[in-house]
């Protein structure tokens, strides 16, 4: 496996400091949310207990973040959440989370592939390159972790191509998500 694609390691001491084992230097939490933000993953470890620590650091992250006024989680969905734990909702509250952001990713992956298709016939047009360029500096603002050029090469194994999602499909995914909101509100009575 490659570097890259293992998970960053990082081990905590016994004096709270956070050691960077990759370069062999001490980071911060602001450090650490710098690398998942680029796309890597971390594990925190206490280097004494052999304890998996990320989740508390990652929440410790967000939490900071939040203080801060950089608002990604609403209110109601805190509120929901801090419910989840004193209900049978906890069991279904992981898998709605994960199930909503692996959906999230799908649809900016198939935006980025839709504005790679748009580009194109454009390849020829003067100044398409530096418009380009722009495009991805937003894309890499809007979009945490988002690596590649739009419009790239081609891998030799492109992705089968998928028609576009219909007005039925839309009505279809919008009733599954009526359904777990309903399903939801039942088990936090």
């Amino acid at each position: 496996m490659a570097e890259a694609d293992k998970p960053l390691l990082i081990k905590r001491y016994a004096s709270r400091r956070l050691y960077n084992t990759e370069t062999s230097d001490y980071v911060t939490l602001e450090d650490i949310a710098g690398f998942i933000r680029s796309g890597r993953d971390v594990q925190i470890v206490d280097l004494k207990s052999g304890d998996d620590l990320t989740r508390q650091y990652l929440l410790q992250i967000i939490a900071e973040h939040e203080s801060r006024g950089e608002s990604v989680l609403p209110l109601d969905v805190l509120t929901d959440l801090v419910r989840s734990y004193t209900t049978q909702a906890q069991s279904v509250v992981p898998q709605f989370l994960a199930m909503s952001f692996d959906m999230l990713r799908e649809s900016q992956s198939k935006m980025l592939d839709n504005l790679s298709a748009l580009q194109t016939p454009m390849k020829g047009v003067p100044g398409f390159e530096a418009i380009q360029r722009q495009q991805e500096a937003f894309l890499k603002s809007m979009l945490p972790g988002w690596q590649g050029p739009v419009g790239g090469p081609a891998s030799a194994d492109p992705p089968p191509a998928q028609p576009p999602a219909g007005k039925e499909d839309l009505d279809q995914i919008k009733a599954q998500l009526a359904a777990l909101e309903a399903h939801l509100a039942k088990l936090t009575r």
